[in-house]
């Protein structure tokens, strides 16, 4: 049996595109594949199981020595279970920039597209067997990619993917903006969440001038239910960091309907990055940078000690 998943702390993306092509491997390829977590799932993707009559995968945080696996919306190791080279990784699809450092048992099937969601790409390389998609499977492709391009507000979205979607909406006879603003407010819904919670929910981590930084971003339609808790977030945000290896947590906190970020700033760390990254100067102990809500497109790419 196949294992296929996405990365660790899974948004809908990673949640729904295992599902998806584990059904495409399953009931079109014949060849048998179960769909399974690094994580338990956001809020959001936790709606989306519900919402669609999913079953939630089961959780797992290994994976045995030649044990089949394939990997969606991810291909950095980091992000992956600790022994995932000792796997016998057959492919990976993703929609990322190429890390390095996985390794494989043999030559493998490789697809990496500049597409805002890897259920886009899904999509695309089913072709025709798209057609026989049952409705829940074809709900679960149209929320990951209107979570990834936040309802086509992101800079990632391609027109392609405002297509797919779009088309997968009007096959499903639902409304894109009804379904999206339900799908919001159930990320929004935090609540429920520890501080530290919080800080790991989309977490990811990467080497910025010699330091290892936690890149976090909550997208929200209700951003004032986080920023509320700034204080007691970036109390705790040492801790996590001791925790998780690294240097620094930083938190972006994206507000989906204003279209804008705004980075919580403890140190003069922060400080430092955020006016080398960004050009702006934060005087108080946040920063709003308008026009930015991707972390992949306009986040990591200028992010600079």
């Amino acid at each position: 049996m196949i294992k296929v998943f996405g990365h660790k702390a899974p948004d809908t993306d990673s949640t729904g595109s295992p599902i998806i092509w584990a059904w495409y491997l399953t009931h079109v390829k014949g060849t048998p594949a179960e769909a399974v977590l690094l994580g338990t799932p956001n809020t959001e993707a936790a709606f989306v199981l519900k919402r669609w009559d999913l079953a939630m995968p089961p959780v797992i945080d290994a994976v045995a020595a030649g044990e089949p696996v394939v990997i969606v919306d991810t291909n950095n190791p980091s992000e992956l279970p600790a022994g995932i080279n000792d796997a016998d990784i057959i492919q990976i699809i993703d929609h990322h920039k190429l890390v390095g450092g996985l390794e494989t048992k043999a030559p493998i099937d490789i697809t990496i597209r500049p597409l805002a969601c890897t259920a886009t790409i899904l999509h695309d390389l089913m072709g025709d067997a798209a057609e026989d998609m049952p409705d829940a499977i074809r709900a679960a492709m149209l929320s990951c990619i209107l979570s990834d391009t936040l309802e086509f507000r992101s800079p990632t979205t391609t027109p392609h993917d405002r297509a797919v979607a779009e088309r997968l909406a009007q096959e499903l006879g639902i409304s894109i903006p009804d379904y999206a603003a339900e799908m919001f407010a159930a990320k929004s819904d935090v609540s429920a969440f520890s501080d530290a919670e919080l800080l790991r929910m989309d977490s990811k981590t990467f080497e910025v001038g010699g330091k290892t930084l936690r890149v976090s971003v909550l997208e929200t339609t209700a951003p004032g239910v986080v920023l509320d808790r700034k204080a007691s977030l970036m109390e705790t945000m040492p801790k996590v960091a001791t925790e998780d290896g690294a240097d620094q947590v930083l938190l972006f906190v994206v507000d989906i309907l204003r279209e804008e970020a705004t980075l919580l700033v403890p140190n003069d760390l922060v400080r430092t990055l955020a006016e080398k990254s960004f050009g702006a100067r934060a005087e108080g102990d946040t920063l709003v940078l308008p026009g930015v809500m991707s972390r992949k497109k306009q986040i990591i790419p200028v992010l600079a000690l």
